[in-house]
């Protein structure tokens, strides 16, 4: 059986608008968490970071005499409900006491003066980067399937019109503009 040129557009057409419906949500997930993870120096996709500030009892004790048990102390009177984790001392007079869930206490052991830090994960952000960096190996098989289909996208996309807005015309200009842009920031 030969295939035609008018054929070979009418499968195409068909193949292209089924994938493209297929693999939309795929693409949206992608591009979404894509232009996030683009922007982390500005934007957390994973978690919402807050701070709190609080004047606790000074001084605090010093770091020689400072227990886990004065840190569980501090915390309750501090009314921080995240469970203790560990502590240090970076320097002579400021505390960090780590918490559950990546969340912190840092108070200068003089003055009181306390900052807690509060991370709250993003439910849809985090959910989006998590899947773009591929959870798993079952992830893996239905990502490269996604892959194969933007393939058969893009194929079945070149040759569906024809004519001067067509591969030969102006199609065949935008291919090699968004070819060359990429190499363009490659050599840059």
């Amino acid at each position: 059986m030969k295939l035609n040129s008018s054929a070979l557009r009418r499968w195409s057409r068909t193949l292209h608008r089924d994938l493209s419906y297929f693999f939309a949500g795929m693409v949206l997930i992608y591009a979404l968490s894509g232009i996030a993870m683009n922007h982390r120096d500005t934007f957390n996709p994973n978690y919402s970071v807050s701070q709190t500030r609080l004047a606790l009892p000074a001084p605090l004790p010093e770091r020689e005499a400072f227990s886990r048990a004065d840190a569980e102390a501090l915390l309750e009177r501090a009314g921080v409900g995240e469970g203790y984790v560990k502590h240090y001392f970076p320097d002579g007079h400021t505390l960090k006491i780590f918490l559950e869930g990546g969340s912190s206490l840092v108070a200068d052991t003089r003055s009181g003066e306390a900052v807690v830090e509060r991370l709250t994960r993003r439910p849809v952000w985090s959910a989006l980067t998590k899947l773009h960096y591929n959870p798993g190996s079952w992830w893996t098989a239905f990502a490269d399937i996604f892959g194969g289909g933007l393939i058969l996208i893009t194929l079945t996309g070149l040759v569906i019109v024809k004519g001067p807005k067509g591969l030969r015309g102006r199609g065949g200009v935008e291919l090699a503009a968004g070819i060359l842009l990429p190499l363009l920031f490659l050599l840059i």
